[in-house]
């Protein structure tokens, strides 16, 4: 029987392939069903690193600044991401603003942070404490992230408002779309690539 250390399952129908080295720009696929097995990536471990951080400054930025500015007739009120919570918390629908809160605040932060330390060990050519289950709370994270849903709401919300009231994007929300940018990069590439780093057996 052939025997390999480096082994993929593919994630759509369970078949198992020997995992390949790969450029950037190449692509394994499944030959059962056709699905991506392995991307190979351009990024470096320091640039993804680099990246993480950026995404977890704009992450401190877009809950500190606010994402609109709203007035109408001299008074003026500014919105951020934690009062939005914050007001869904002291009407009728508390449990909606646990939803929203784990949603844009408490999974985006998580899944930011996680990265930051995983990636930091890795660059220094470590393996993270804890990096197994760092990496099974990565992968359990990923559908509760909704920064996308959130920044999509809030760009509806100027839409509507902008005919009633005084309505101006603020700094939070810039961060907020770059944010959702740089999340995209870093946490569309496979977390394959982490393992590998790590040397994990």
């Amino acid at each position: 029987m052939h025997q390999c250390d480096d082994w993929i399952i593919c994630e759509h129908c369970d078949s198992v392939f020997e995992s390949l080295p790969l450029k950037p720009g190449q692509t394994s696929i499944c030959t059962r069903c056709d699905g991506v097995l392995q991307q190979g990536s351009a990024l470096t471990i320091e640039q993804l690193f680099a990246i993480s951080i950026a995404s977890a400054l704009l992450f401190v930025f877009a809950n500190v600044f606010p994402v609109i500015d709203i007035s109408f007739q001299g008074a003026g009120n500014q919105a951020t991401l934690w009062s939005s919570v914050w007001a869904l918390a002291r009407g009728d629908i508390t449990p909606i603003a646990f939803v929203a809160g784990v949603c844009i605040i408490l999974a985006p932060g998580l899944q930011i942070g996680l990265l930051c330390w995983l990636l930091g060990f890795a660059y220094q050519g470590r393996r993270a404490p804890g990096f197994k289950g760092c990496m099974r709370l990565l992968v359990k994270l990923k559908p509760w992230s909704m920064l996308e849903v959130c920044l999509l709401g809030i760009l509806v919300a100027i839409i509507k408002l902008s005919g009633l009231l005084d309505v101006r994007p603020g700094m939070g929300l810039v961060a907020l779309v770059l944010l959702c940018i740089v999340s995209i990069i870093v946490t569309s590439k496979s977390m394959q690539r982490l393992w590998d780093e790590a040397k994990v057996v």
